[in-house]
């Protein structure tokens, strides 16, 4: 939640910038006093918009030069999001738009001005769209500083920071009608297959515990381990190749934790039956579908 602010002598050093920066700046911002129920905030709606050539030059930041994207077709990325509160609201952004805290929008170092971005937390699932109209956050190892709201509906907001993929949004095709998906046929019923020392591939769901703000959503269950290194390594193995999110979901026990690999949401059952095919093909043959 490091932010640099547009005023006369930070203008002349950094140009157009109003961005989060890394260490600069930061003390003493947080969270609303009184916070306000967010949930209900809309996610930010795709449209086209031009550009704005002052934000397209390149510009330097703590002794780094960045280079603005002409476009973000194609970006996607994982990596860290941070959040910025009330000490920014109502100043000015990078694109000279005034901050507000309360609405989705996001800082990003190299992202067109201004543009549209999902953000999905690989932690829990949650999903949210931004309109990126800002530039940061310049700390070490973060890519996307996001708003008050985005950051609360995505639940970073008590650990500051959050594991993330963003990914730009093709706003011109954005609302074109998507083709009817395939419909394959239903995989064939799961098989117990022999296990490593650690793995277990079922427990009881009654002691799930993960929470959505839009309610129940449909996962697809690809594992679970006694060891979170394991379990760690091969949620990293599985994103590597397919597109949806893969993330952890712990359940704890008196006897020890377990580390349950899950990949969703997923849009509807014919959307988990075409990705329970196409993890089988990966040689992940014992998943099953979560409704929480």
């Amino acid at each position: 939640m490091k932010r640099l602010i547009m005023i006369s002598t930070i203008a002349m050093t950094f140009g157009q910038l109003s961005a989060c920066g890394g260490g600069l700046f930061e003390k003493g911002d947080s969270a609303p006093s009184n916070p306000p129920d967010v949930s209900g905030v809309p996610d930010a709606v795709p449209r086209v918009e031009k550009a704005r050539a002052q934000n397209q030059k390149s510009y330097v930041v703590l002794g780094k030069r960045y280079y603005p994207m002409k476009s973000g077709l194609g970006y996607r990325k994982k990596g860290i999001a941070s959040w910025y509160g009330k000490k920014f609201h109502g100043r000015k952004t990078a694109t000279g738009e005034t901050y507000d805290m309360y609405q989705m929008t996001a800082a990003h170092k190299t992202l067109p001005l201004p543009s549209y971005a999902e953000v999905v937390n690989l932690n829990n699932g949650r999903r949210i769209i931004v309109r990126v109209n800002d530039r940061g956050p310049f700390h070490h190892g973060r890519i996307i500083d996001l708003s008050y709201s985005a950051a609360k509906k995505l639940d970073i907001i008590g650990k500051g920071t959050g594991q993330v993929e963003v990914r730009a949004i093709d706003v011109a095709n954005y609302n074109k009608p998507s083709p009817k998906p395939v419909v394959v046929a239903k995989p064939e019923p799961i098989e117990k297959p022999s296990l490593a020392a650690g793995y277990h591939t079922h427990e009881s769901e009654s002691h799930s515990h993960h929470h959505d703000t839009y309610g129940p959503a449909l996962y697809l269950q690809v594992g679970t381990f006694s060891a979170i290194a394991t379990a760690e390594s091969f949620k990293s193995q599985l994103a590597d190749h397919i597109e949806e999110p893969v993330f952890l979901m712990p359940l704890y026990r008196p006897q020890g934790a377990l580390y349950r690999v899950r990949v969703g949401p997923l849009a509807n059952v014919e959307a988990s039956e075409v990705m329970a095919v196409r993890l089988k093909s990966l040689g992940v043959r014992d998943s099953h579908a979560i409704v929480e």
